[in-house]
């Protein structure tokens, strides 16, 4: 199980190598897409892939549209098509927007995103999507662990 907060049991790169020779080849060429969140592909992705993409593209164009309109630019040419309706998105991304702290801002999207996974979550138990929630989830852990050792090589640079 994993906790959002918690530290990661393992790499992304060391879950796929325990997927290998227990999930299909196809499997694990979708879940190595989860890695990249701007990815192509769109046809024959399981269903908790499909809903994710939506839920975040949904929030990161809530993010541009708050981004254009604070630089008085329009916003169009940097929305993807998304076809995501739920009107507290906004607010969930003006809420994270407004916070003083880069890093707190990302933990309010990424605490946010995690429900998302738990959602998506429910009815799925040892089946691709369950393993595509785990790897996101997975991989929001690990962005946490890259910024708090970047945190610790910053505070030993201005020790020294």
């Amino acid at each position: 199980m994993l906790h959002f907060g918690a530290k990661t049991p393992f790499s992304f790169e060391k879950f796929l190598k325990m997927c290998e020779g227990v999930v299909s080849e196809n499997d694990i060429e979708i879940i190595k897409t989860c890695e990249k969140a701007d990815n192509p592909r769109s046809g024959g992705l399981p269903d908790a892939m499909r809903e994710w993409r939506a839920f975040d593209t949904a929030l990161r164009n809530a993010l541009v549209r708050i981004r254009a309109a604070r630089k008085h630019k329009n916003p169009d040419s940097y929305l993807r098509a998304d076809k995501y309706q739920d009107p507290a998105i906004a607010n969930l991304a003006m809420n994270a927007y407004k916070n003083p702290s880069i890093l707190e801002s990302e933990k309010i999207l990424d605490k946010e995103r995690w429900k998302a996974l738990d959602e998506l979550e429910s009815g799925h138990h040892f089946d691709l999507d369950a393993l595509i929630i785990y790897v996101h989830k997975l991989l929001i852990l690990r962005k946490y662990e890259k910024a708090d050792a970047a945190d610790k090589n910053r505070v030993f640079e201005k020790v020294t």
